[in-house]
């Protein structure tokens, strides 16, 4: 069984990939590390981490014989505006500490891009794998940083380095965080909540999603895959692409009185900057990625467990 140490794990990707890789791989080949320490004792075994320290990031990588490294942690798109500063050191340091000690300890080392990676300048449509990436963000810009420092250790001395193009993560068991695709989240809350929702995207602002099932399936199936098979480094990967508007209407179909109104704000302006729609045919080819959720499917699901959660009464019929 390979040992695979996570950052970042309390994140919404995080929480869950751990989750997964504890069913999978047993509890006690499963080190997760965060800059908090987390509320309940699911997390064991857990080390308070913060990425910049070197010292404590090899020495947790060395005391337990890690082969595998997620690198998750990251200041997400709508935080990076507000504190680019910030976002830079722990996005680009960060990165560089990961990266490295993944040569140093030959470790295998997947560390998630996005499609913030590219930008205004970039094809909307069928955003292909190799193409134009131009973002206008610190959050992308770091991540385009991780694709191309990731590909240049692969390339100098052989570092088994993977990344994946993450679209908008959907999923009920965390609430919303802090970047601009989760407004897909936030109102699911809100329909069962309050049986309304103030976007801050607008109406046909079409984005690429995914459910977080599908975001597991896609992340795990690249982690194991064998790297022979693999072609390139960097992935895009998608399930779905819809706008408010569309998400809106498919929640009510289940939730009728359910109204949506607009107020574009800041976050307007970042995601006119990403793809509408994404092409994983080479995911598709060489791991043989398959998503599983549509949007119809994928609100049903979301609907149903998060009214388990919060206790509001939803039937799915």
């Amino acid at each position: 069984m390979p040992r695979i140490l996570i950052t970042g794990s309390l994140g919404q990707i995080g929480t869950e990939l751990s989750e997964k890789l504890r069913e999978k791989y047993g509890k006690e080949n499963i080190i997760c590390t965060d800059l908090r320490a987390p509320k309940n004792n699911n997390c064991d075994p857990f080390y308070t981490l913060d990425v910049l320290d070197t010292v404590s990031f090899e020495h947790i990588i060395s005391s337990n014989d890690i082969d595998w490294l997620i690198h998750n942690a990251s200041i997400l798109s709508a935080t990076g505006e507000k504190d680019p500063h910030l976002a830079m050191r722990v996005n680009f340091r960060g990165f560089d500490n990961a990266i490295e000690l993944a040569r140093k300890y030959n470790l295998r080392i997947i560390s998630p891009s996005s499609i913030a990676a590219f930008g205004p300048s970039t094809p909307r449509v069928n955003t292909p794998d190799n193409t134009v990436m131009r973002p206008n963000t610190i959050y992308g810009v770091s991540k385009v940083y991780v694709e191309l420092l990731g590909e240049y250790y692969n390339h100098k001395w052989g570092t088994d380095f993977r990344t994946l193009r993450y679209p908008g993560i959907i999923s009920y068991k965390t609430p919303p965080m802090h970047g601009t695709t989760d407004y897909a989240v936030a109102i699911f809350h809100e329909a069962l909540k309050n049986k309304k929702y103030e976007s801050f995207l607008k109406e046909d602002m079409l984005l690429p999603m995914m459910y977080m099932p599908d975001c597991l399936k896609a992340t795990i199936g690249l982690l194991e895959v064998d790297s022979s098979r693999l072609k390139q480094r960097s992935f895009n990967v998608s399930g779905m692409s819809f706008n408010p508007e569309q998400i809106s209407d498919a929640i009510k179909k289940y939730i009728p009185e359910f109204q949506i109104s607009y107020n574009p704000d800041y976050r307007q302006e970042i995601a006119e900057g990403w793809p509408n729609s994404l092409d994983d045919t080479a995911a598709r080819e060489q791991w043989n990625w398959k998503p599983e959720y549509d949007l119809d499917a994928m609100v049903v699901d979301m609907l149903g467990n998060l009214s388990d959660i919060l206790d509001i009464p939803f039937d799915k019929k």
